[in-house]
């Protein structure tokens, strides 16, 4: 049986857009800086001693997904920014007039190999960590454990697709990493030191994390937070949608 006419139509759209993602030697440095900073900060926590007895194992192994997250972030905004030089979006709106269309392919090249490599990077994280923290990280169960790697995966994937979703908004890959990384790495803490950490949890980049702890003591759960940081995407895109929609090439 032969596909539908829209998926006929979409799929060169999407094969155009993952071939713009791997020519672009940026994009592939991203994911690639994504998987050896996020395996380095966790072998590194996970062999450093700590003096908390109560602290959470999962986390721990699971910790070089803050630093490795600024990655993730730039990949997703650098991949629609590219589109903003050299009138490089006026070539692909020519190719392809229908812009959520369009957007939509774009986000899916995004997403894929960003879970992708997410998965491989959330594993080896884990690996690493555990090795590190040895007899502390034996009570982690097996369904504990594929949470945090699953779960770290798809919060590694929401946060590129919330930076793309920036980016087209400002149309600028600068603009969305000058706003999203200060505040993932300053504001997100400020807010939760100032106004308590039951209004931090909401936060995209804290709700999301919650995920990747073995007994999260928040206000939000595993799942949960991580539908909390897929509500700020979706807001995320479809405002850049409606900048694409609106504004000329």
């Amino acid at each position: 049986m032969s596909s539908p006419p829209t998926a006929r139509s979409f799929a060169p759209v999407l094969r155009s857009e993952w071939l713009k993602i791997r020519t672009l030697r940026s994009l592939l440095g991203a994911l690639l800086a994504l998987f050896a900073a996020t395996t380095a900060f966790s072998a590194i926590a996970g062999v450093s001693e700590t003096s908390d007895p109560e602290f959470d194992p999962l986390f721990m192994a699971l910790s070089g997904v803050a630093p490795g997250q600024i990655a993730a972030i730039s990949f997703g905004a650098m991949a629609v920014s590219s589109e903003f030089h050299g009138g490089g979006l006026r070539l692909s709106l020519a190719a392809v007039p229908r812009r959520g269309r369009w957007f939509a392919a774009k986000l899916l090249a995004i997403g894929v190999p960003t879970l992708a490599v997410g998965l491989v990077t959330a594993f080896a994280a884990l690996v690493v960590g555990r090795a590190g923290l040895g007899d502390a990280a034996s009570g982690l169960s097996t369904g504990e454990q594929t949470r945090g790697v699953v779960g770290c995966a798809v919060y590694l994937t929401l946060m590129a697709l919330f930076a793309a979703g920036v980016a087209a908004l400002l149309r600028s890959g600068v603009g969305a990493l000058s706003l999203i990384i200060p505040f993932i790495l300053v504001v997100s803490f400020v807010i939760g030191d100032a106004a308590g950490a039951g209004v931090a949890d909401f936060l995209p980049d804290r709700a999301g994390q919650a995920v990747l702890y073995e007994t999260p003591d928040r206000t939000l759960g595993p799942w949960t937070g991580l539908g909390v940081t897929a509500l700020w995407t979706a807001a995320a895109v479809t405002a850049g949608t409606w900048s694409l929609r609106r504004r000329d090439a």
